[in-house]
């Protein structure tokens, strides 16, 4: 596959005498196009795209008038609308958490030691000396042959789990996938997978390194409101975490005092052990009801219109909040005015091409910074047949500061999209990497995640490293002054007279290429042997 696009850029590098002239017989993504629905969304008008507010009514009219206005189709049936029921649980914890054991109790304290959520609608949940057991990761991963699950009934238990997963500065590339995080490391794989184990309660030891953030995330991110998708799937009573130090005090309160749990937890012969100890912990919840919107429109194909390419991004961020700086207008220019901008572009450019065999979707999803909940409720209720949905492209957070010769992709070597945009990157004259941060998981913290769950190939990719005209180090210090001083605060703001699209139009430019050369053909990408997406595809 991926000599065969190699050949095919050759040729066409042949055929058409120059890599510009190759470039040239496409559709250009047109960058006023973006700046102008940049400039649109992440104004103070749309009071900083947050669901359920006057900013969602705003963002979901712009975004359907303006696919109207390029002439494309409704997606559902005949609306531009997918609505998303979604519940907003403000849960007030008890403000200790019980251990409790043979030898005593003791306790922790709310925020400082522990932070507790649900997301069963209810007024009331709780863990009523419900039995600790230390089950390693958390994971069943038959790919692996691992399971640390296995042998109990774990109805009236709550499991102490270990964040990541166990081939994280193990040493060892093979076990899992070494220091890159799988899915079976990620915090939500955890709750989920306890869930389906009949668990009451499911405890994540924080830890810095292998979560990839600090206690502070833990203790503003998982308290207050918080916003669910009502779902069939199977929920815990109680989902929390516990900072490193409280766990240490479980442990030497327990059977296992004196015992290396981290080391026992990476071992493939691991089993749950009870701990001889029970957890009480209670939430109060207040429970709202709505509902918001995903927004989709369809180009539809010539004689394989039932087979899809979808382009994703996700138009929603934190709305009004907390004043910086005498600001609190949250506006996320980056995040994801940028890519929801992106959308419309490619959708433009398309528009402008000739029609595909096969038909394109692009799909505005809502509560991307809830936790993925638009893409999550679309993968539960999916308008488009996933097995005839050929790929996602997803779009999210573009910026930089021009043109760059890298396209780092986040997730490299879960399937064949890889090859799709290295054939796509070479055109451009540029390289392809993997993510450097692998072992952060950013691959399922986006919303093409959703997709690759329901077995989607998926490709989310950005220049990110180094710039044409800017050197590695001088990107490496924009990217951290971006996530210090701007990423989730109301400073992510658009300034037409100081912002540089011409990389955030190189990036959509080979969007528009992939999907452009995915219209046009029958194959169907595949997943990698060894991804955990691949079982979801067959």
């Amino acid at each position: 596959m991926k000599h065969y696009f190699i050949l095919l850029v050759i040729v066409l590098f042949t055929s058409c005498g120059t890599k510009e002239k190759t470039i040239a017989a496409l559709i250009e993504v047109d960058q006023a196009t973006i700046g102008k629905h940049i400039q649109s969304l992440a104004s103070d008008e749309f009071l900083g795209r947050k669901p359920f507010t006057e900013g969602e009514v705003k963002t979901v009219t712009y975004l359907k008038d303006e696919f109207e206005k390029l002439g494309l189709s409704p997606g559902n049936g005949d609306s531009f609308f997918q609505e998303v029921p979604m519940v907003e649980i403000t849960g007030t914890p008890t403000e200790k958490m019980v251990i409790s054991g043979k030898g005593g109790s003791f306790n922790l304290d709310l925020l400082k030691d522990f932070v507790a959520t649900t997301n069963k609608a209810v007024t009331n949940v709780s863990l009523d000396n419900s039995e600790l057991v230390f089950a390693g990761y958390g994971i069943v991963a038959p790919e692996y042959d691992w399971n640390d699950y296995e042998g109990i009934d774990w109805k009236g238990k709550t499991a102490v789990v270990l964040i990541n997963d166990p081939g994280f500065q193990s040493g060892d590339s093979t076990l899992f996938k070494g220091n890159e995080m799988t899915y079976y490391g990620r915090w939500t794989y955890k709750y989920e997978e306890a869930a389906r184990q009949g668990a009451d309660g499911l405890i994540i030891i924080h830890d810095t390194e292998p979560a990839s953030y600090g206690w502070n995330v833990i203790e503003s991110g998982w308290s207050g409101a918080k916003l669910i998708i009502e779902s069939d799937l199977p929920l815990l009573d109680v989902e929390s975490w516990i900072s490193g130090e409280s766990a240490q005090s479980i442990f030497d309160a327990s059977i296992m005092k004196g015992e290396d749990y981290k080391t026992l937890a990476r071992s493939k012969e691991f089993k749950p052990i009870s701990l001889d100890l029970n957890v009480s912990v209670a939430i109060q919840n207040k429970i709202k009801k709505d509902v918001s919107k995903n927004v989709i429109a369809l180009i539809p194909g010539t004689d394989k219109k039932n087979e899809v390419i979808i382009y994703s991004a996700h138009w929603d961020h934190f709305g009004i909040g907390k004043a910086i700086n005498g600001d609190s207008i949250y506006n996320g220019a980056v995040d994801n005015a940028s890519g929801t901008a992106g959308l419309l572009a490619i959708a433009e450019a398309l528009k402008n091409s000739k029609p595909t065999k096969r038909s394109i979707a692009f799909i505005a999803v809502t509560g991307e910074e809830q936790g993925l909940l638009g893409s999550a409720y679309y993968a539960e209720n999916p308008i488009f047949n996933p097995k005839k949905t050929v790929a996602n492209i997803n779009i999210d957070a573009l910026s930089s500061p021009g043109k760059m010769k890298d396209l780092t992709i986040t997730g490299f070597g879960q399937s064949e999209m890889d090859e799709y945009a290295e054939a796509a990157a070479l055109e451009q004259d540029r390289y392809i990497i993997p993510d450097p941060d692998a072992e952060k998981g950013y691959f399922f913290r986006s919303d093409h995640f959703n997709f690759a769950k329901i077995g989607i190939p998926a490709l989310y990719a950005s220049g990110s490293h180094e710039g044409f005209d800017m050197s590695i180090e001088e990107i490496k210090k924009m990217k951290a002054d971006y996530l210090t001083h701007i990423y989730h605060q109301p400073s992510d703001e658009y300034d037409p007279e100081t912002t540089e699209l011409s990389g955030v139009q190189f990036d959509l430019q080979l969007f528009y290429n992939v999907g452009l050369r995915l219209a046009n053909e029958d194959y169907f990408p595949k997943w990698y042997d060894g991804s955990e997406f691949k079982a979801a595809r067959k």
